[in-house]
């Protein structure tokens, strides 16, 4: 009974994990995510500064390119309720080159009133 009870139990626990999709590892007040190809090709970011634009949450970064080449980013905008929960359905990713030795401006726009907080994904 109880060698029955282990099974199950393990059983269950390996579905769970095999439901949950990879996730970036994070803390919570960490606002900016850069894979580590992006600094490798000379980009600098700033951290997204959250404000309002017409009632909506917006958010704004910096980004930098070094390179004497243009570079393309892809990024995304991840947007947070004041409990820290993920706000659905995400935004979807964007690209942007930023050409040799200059800087450019990212922008995104929450469609959600409850954004409390966001978070700026960078790749390549």
């Amino acid at each position: 009974m109880i060698n029955g009870r282990v099974a199950l139990l393990l059983a269950a626990l390996g579905l769970v994990g095999c439901s949950s999709r990879p996730a970036i590892p994070v803390a919570s007040d960490q606002t900016l995510v850069m894979e580590s190809g992006i600094l490798a090709m000379g980009i600098i970011a700033e951290s997204p500064e959250m404000g309002t634009h017409e009632l909506q949450p917006s958010a704004s970064s910096r980004l930098f390119n070094e390179r004497q080449q243009p570079v393309t980013v892809h990024y995304r905008f991840f947007w947070y309720d004041t409990r820290g929960l993920e706000m659905h359905p995400l935004e979807a990713p964007r690209s942007i080159t930023i050409p040799a030795r200059s800087g450019v401006t990212l922008y995104g726009s929450a469609n959600y009133l409850g954004a409390h907080s966001v978070r700026l994904y960078l790749y390549l």
